[in-house]
């Protein structure tokens, strides 16, 4: 899979340069089984994407989860409950980590839309990474520009020589990121998940960047399965398996540059793909049948609270001025939407926001299913 190499300079330090990705692949029969666990799970999951009534109202949740989890593998400390608050009040508190998170939302969604104009490509991905990276943590570190200059991971003194992995060279990248950006556009004979399993490895062992690179592979990752259609919408959050087993996480992919265990990498990326397409598949349904649930409850009037009940969906927090914006009424009507559904027990207050003490709501039932299964 690649090659230690020592840099050149009587200082030089070794430092890993992998092959280019391979057009060809044979699967040994535990990863033969793990693929077909995962092309199954993920088409369910594709399936019930392609049939949700309003697939746009499900997908916000499911990417604020995966910007929750991916971010939080990179040592940020907010949680859904903080990013879920902060954009229903539009209030970050400061020094908090919920900007990142933020970031990466825009960046997904950014990435997303730009997917429908042009190819997957290095461009594009410097795009996303500048948007990933602005005005927070690391945003010194050339956002938006492949990196000019050596970075590593995992050293306990901070330096290249005792660090635990140090990816090629600056002037290394090129032939190596030319590849990725051919073998992402190319349709070798490898099974889809198979490439994206190593899209990923390979962009992170390239790590282009000088930071933000774990985010960025992640997004790739959900990029590329919307790119080869076999998601409809970004439903799939792998990011959420690969934080729960952040150790082994790690260790699969660095056993793949320092012992060549490309199939145990591809066996953990293609379980993570069929925990979380089975899990999508739960919370989709489960919020498809509470969303229809209220709006069944509330459809013998005419009064706007179904559009309330969408509102939550998306995000379960939600404030008195936040309802008057959207639906383009008054104070008091936007108030009387929330108590009508704070009587059916669908909204609770959970305290106020803001100098002038804005009352913020929340939906527990929806959070609940968003949240922790």
């Amino acid at each position: 899979m690649g090659q230690v190499v020592k840099a050149p300079g009587p200082y030089g330090f070794f430092h890993f340069v992998p092959s280019p990705l391979p057009r060809t692949l044979d699967l040994n029969p535990t990863t033969v089984l793990a693929l077909s666990r995962a092309d199954t799970t993920l088409g369910r999951l594709a399936g019930a994407g392609r049939l949700l009534p309003n697939p746009h109202l499900l997908v916000e949740p499911y990417v604020a989860a995966e910007a929750v989890a991916s971010s939080r593998i990179e040592g940020t400390q907010a949680s859904l409950n903080d990013l879920l608050e902060a954009n229903a009040t539009g209030r970050v508190p400061r020094g908090s980590d919920v900007r990142e998170v933020q970031n990466y939302i825009k960046a997904m969604h950014h990435g997303l839309n730009q997917l429908e104009k042009v190819p997957l490509c290095l461009r594009l991905l410097r795009e996303v990474h500048g948007i990933l990276m602005k005005e927070v943590r690391g945003q010194e570190r050339q956002p938006g520009e492949f990196r000019t200059s050596p970075n590593w991971i995992g050293s306990p003194t901070d330096s290249l020589y005792d660090a635990a992995f140090v990816p090629p060279l600056p002037d290394e990248m090129g032939p190596l990121l030319n590849d990725l950006e051919r073998f992402i556009n190319e349709d070798p004979p490898i099974p889809i998940l198979v490439r994206c399993a190593l899209i990923h490895y390979q962009f992170e062992t390239i790590h282009p960047f000088l930071d933000g690179n774990g985010r960025l592979g992640r997004l790739l990752a959900v990029f590329y399965l919307v790119h080869q259609q076999v998601l409809p919408q970004p439903l799939l959050y792998l990011s959420a398996y690969f934080e729960k087993h952040r150790s082994q996480y790690y260790d699969r992919l660095q056993a793949v540059r320092e012992r060549g265990e490309l199939q145990d990498w591809l066996q953990f990326f293609l379980t993570a793909v069929a925990e979380q397409a089975s899990d999508a598949v739960w919370r989709s349904e489960r919020l498809s049948d509470l969303r229809e649930h209220y709006r069944r409850e509330v459809s013998t009037s005419r009064s706007r609270a179904s559009e309330v009940v969408d509102m939550i969906i998306q995000n379960p927090f939600i404030t008195i001025r936040q309802v008057q914006n959207n639906l383009g009424i008054t104070q008091p009507g936007a108030l009387n939407l929330v108590r009508r559904l704070e009587k059916l027990g669908w909204l609770q207050q959970v305290g106020t926001v803001g100098r002038g003490g804005r009352t913020l709501w929340v939906a527990p039932e929806v959070l609940a299913v968003i949240g922790n299964r």
